[in-house]
């Protein structure tokens, strides 16, 4: 049974009310990211929530509407809400290629391969990958699906022996990672991420399918072998609203 939250006084459209509706908002969210309610459930009525919570529809609807922007709950016309399902999601906590973890959770996946090419190094790849500016590497450009939908953007660089291995490998459907491991004999060691937020420009909006200037999760990551060398440097281009990254974060008790 949901513990109703009672107005102390009457409901208005002022700040008091604001803080109402999110409270119903976040109680509902909570439910959902508990397990009470699972993807695709459906959600009491709203005449059942204004019971329940002992406040008008519009408040209730406010709390709902803010959830199908979201996308944590959806409509469906005549039937009511019902609770999204769970967004892919990767956890950053442990280097693992993305289909191997995809697989892991029961996804299918497939990667669009837009390029394989040797370029020039850049000063900024020649710098990650400890080589001369100029000289050869291998970039691999790809779009990453889950399922019928792009989730990412992934824009890859190898030293070019490591990456003409790779590139005769089939990359639409096998991860970088498991092929450097398994056919180049090169085990992986660590990654150094740096994460940041960006708005999609043309390109990136047209390989996603998303609005020109929607948000997109940033990621650089530069893997090290298990000598320390590094390896691979990536730049991933993430979709916000149909993937996550999930990391675990554990406080160190000697740390004072």
């Amino acid at each position: 049974m949901l513990a109703p939250i009672r107005a102390e006084a009457p409901l208005h459209h002022g700040p008091a009310a604001v803080r109402l509706y999110s409270r119903i908002r976040e109680d509902i969210r909570a439910r959902i990211v508990s397990g009470a309610w699972q993807p695709h459930d459906r959600l009491p009525s709203e005449s059942e929530l204004m019971g329940l919570y002992g406040v008008s529809r519009i408040t209730v609807r406010q709390a709902l509407s803010d959830l199908q922007k979201e996308r944590v709950i959806f409509k469906v016309a005549g039937k009511g809400s019902f609770v999204s399902p769970t967004k892919p999601f990767q956890e950053l906590g442990r280097l693992q290629g993305f289909a191997e973890a995809m697989g892991a959770l029961g996804h299918d996946t497939y990667n669009r391969v837009l390029a394989v090419s040797t370029v020039p190094a850049t000063e900024e790849v020649a710098q990650r990958l400890l080589l001369t500016a100029g000289e050869p590497v291998t970039e691999i450009r790809r779009v990453r699906h889950v399922g019928a939908q792009p989730v990412s953007l992934d824009l890859t660089w190898l030293p070019l022996v490591l990456g003409q291995r790779v590139a005769r490998e089939d990359l639409a459907v096998r991860d970088i990672f498991g092929i450097l491991e398994a056919d180049c004999a090169t085990p992986l060691g660590h990654a150094d991420l740096v994460m940041d937020a960006q708005l999609a420009d043309d390109e990136q909006a047209a390989l996603l399918d998303v609005e020109r200037g929607s948000p997109l999760l940033h990621i650089e990551r530069l893997t090290h072998g298990a000598d320390g060398r590094p390896l691979d440097y990536e730049h991933l281009y993430c979709r916000a609203d149909n993937f996550q990254y999930r990391l675990r974060l554990q406080r160190n008790a000697t740390f004072r």
